[in-house]
């Protein structure tokens, strides 16, 4: 018999991670529809940007006017990498927090030249601070099952670096299948553990969709008890960083899957799809989810 949660939490990830290597420029008026479109389907919990430099994400120029000029629904997430990231974002009237690092020492060195122990003592002062402003901190773990550098990663080491987090007050961990190589065995035994060892912070499972398995993943994880999911609409995403890394989890699959198990997230199938209708001529990529083009075609018969 399956034990599953009645409720579950997406939170979308399409206006950041969806978009940050998005190769065509999104321009900030279609940013703001996509997100208040989004909103208006039920998203509660949404990444809507990132303060990071311009050079090297240039998608992420107008971080400042999105946050900015945004119906301040739920719980409203931007991404910080440092210290001046975090102290933009503040200035922005940001609340909620992200930042990340890399359980594999490879992924780390490649994309923020620093070895994880480096990152971690670069950031504790960050959130020490932030946490003091009263702000929410959402800790992004890359690479918890398999590095595009060492291949698979040990799980004590991302329990360690899960429980570094929570002791300098992470609120939330979103641990990832960074290049969508984990299986559902794989995450069962992980997201069982961390329910097991870490049982006062919120946990949140980030899948990417590359070889297929992001929904089986989910299921494995619902019944590890986990509750909160990473979701990007359209599939939108994938890290610049990690070699082979393709499109996050579509948050209309998602969201379908958990409608048919009779669990509740309070987002509607439909509105997003037209969100990603909205957003869909503006990317260079065409959205092929299952339940997008089931849309697509009920709108044409």
């Amino acid at each position: 018999m399956f034990i599953l949660p009645n409720n579950v939490t997406i939170i979308e990830v399409g206006p950041r991670d969806g978009l940050q290597n998005e190769k065509k420029h999104v321009d900030e008026a279609n940013k703001l529809a996509f997100i208040h479109a989004l909103q208006r389907a039920g998203i509660q919990e949404m990444e809507l940007t990132s303060f990071v430099s311009p050079k090297w994400v240039p998608q992420m120029a107008d971080a400042k006017a999105i946050v900015e000029k945004t119906e301040k629904v739920g719980r409203q997430f931007v991404l910080a990498p440092n210290a001046k990231g975090a102290e933009l974002a503040i200035e922005a009237g940001a609340r909620s927090v992200a930042v990340f690092v890399g359980v594999s020492e490879s992924f780390n060195k490649n994309n923020i030249n620093r070895t994880t122990d480096e990152a971690m003592d670069a950031l504790e002062p960050v959130i020490q601070k932030l946490k003091k402003d009263g702000v929410f901190i959402r800790a992004c773990i890359s690479t918890a099952f398999y590095c595009p550098y060492e291949g698979k990663i040990n799980p004590d080491d991302v329990v360690a670096l899960c429980q570094r987090f929570v002791a300098i007050g992470a609120d939330e961990l979103s641990v990832a299948d960074t290049i969508g190589m984990a299986n559902p065995k794989e995450s069962y035994v992980l997201f069982h553990r961390l329910k097991n060892e870490l049982p006062n912070v919120l946990l949140t499972a980030h899948f990417h969709d590359t070889r297929k398995m992001a929904l089986a993943n989910i299921f494995a994880s619902l019944q590890a008890g986990i509750d909160r999911f990473d979701t990007s609409a359209g599939g939108l995403g994938g890290c610049p960083f990690a070699p082979g890394a393709t499109g996050n989890v579509a948050t209309e699959d998602v969201v379908y899957m958990l409608d048919t198990l009779q669990i509740e997230t309070g987002v509607d199938v439909k509105k997003v799809c037209e969100a990603i209708q909205m957003i869909a001529p503006h990317v260079s990529r065409p959205i092929d989810t299952a339940m997008y083009k089931l849309f697509l075609n009920e709108q044409l018969n």
